[in-house]
């Protein structure tokens, strides 16, 4: 199997480019048009370890999800993915979304500890628990919140500080990706990869739907079928749908996503 190919979308998807500079000027205008948000909220201490938290409406009095980028835990940050907030506002759900530091300056390991500390602050505001969801590096990031020890890390959070999580083509078996470009930046050695995979963890609980594109690789498919089997979750391939292009019904009012990851907020507010 040529792991390259399975697994480096940007040269897999012809337009990879202008979709990913589209994103950026839909995010810069939802977030000129949306009012009802904070922005560059601090979780850290860091420059990145920054959140814009989006609301339906005035008040705090909302379900909340968190949602986390991709780019392959090296490259984007929360601004090109703003107008994914969208869906799930109209469904009456609030949207954190995070950035944080990118490899190599920073080790993954370190990048999960900071989507922990996002989850965690986002308690502390809210007093709720958060659905996360994530595209690609960040559906990754979502199956690790899914899997804390949320005790360990404050006695006062809640043990299911997240209870549910809605990934969105990622990657949860972390070893294919040593062999290809797409490791050079991770600089993970075969232990590390392992210890920082969901599919080698046990499975947390809670509601789990992971979803993947139909037009995808054999490799992003498989590994979401695997995973749903594994953690007990639900399984969707969207027909006809690439790596990119997956991620247009999360901020679509009425999406399928946006309406699965809304119901799966309301279930746990």
């Amino acid at each position: 199997m040529d792991l390259e190919a399975e697994y480096n979308n940007r040269a897999r998807v012809a337009d990879s480019a202008a979709r990913i500079a589209a994103w950026a000027r839909d995010a810069a205008a939802f977030r000129e048009a949306w009012a009802e948000a904070d922005h560059a909220l601090p979780y850290g201490a860091g420059e990145r370890e920054r959140l814009d938290l989006f609301r339906p409406g005035p008040g705090q009095a909302w379900p909340i999800a968190l949602f986390l980028h991709g780019g392959y835990w090296q490259a984007l940050d929360r601004s090109f993915f703003s107008h994914a907030a969208r869906g799930l506002l109209a469904e009456g759900v609030a949207v954190a979304i995070a950035s944080y530091d990118l490899c190599p300056a920073v080790p993954l390991a370190r990048i999960v500890d900071q989507a922990r500390g996002a989850a965690a602050m986002l308690h502390r505001r809210t007093g709720r628990r958060i659905v996360a969801t994530g595209h690609s590096a960040g559906g990754h990031l979502t199956a690790m919140l899914m899997a804390t020890d949320w005790r360990a890390l404050d006695p006062a959070l809640p043990a299911d500080l997240v209870p549910a999580g809605l990934p969105i083509s990622g990657v949860f078996e972390l070893a294919p990706l040593l062999g290809t470009s797409i490791a050079t930046a991770l600089q993970l050695s075969r232990a590390e990869a392992e210890a920082l995979s969901p599919r080698n963890l046990p499975p947390p609980g809670g509601a789990l739907h992971l979803v993947v594109g139909g037009a995808e690789s054999d490799e992003f498919l498989r590994q979401s079928r695997d995973f749903a089997v594994h953690w007990g979750g639900t399984f969707e391939a969207l027909p006809g749908l690439n790596h990119f292009t997956v991620l247009d019904p999360l901020g679509a009012p009425g999406g399928v996503l946006a309406r699965r990851a809304a119901a799966m907020a309301l279930a746990v507010a």
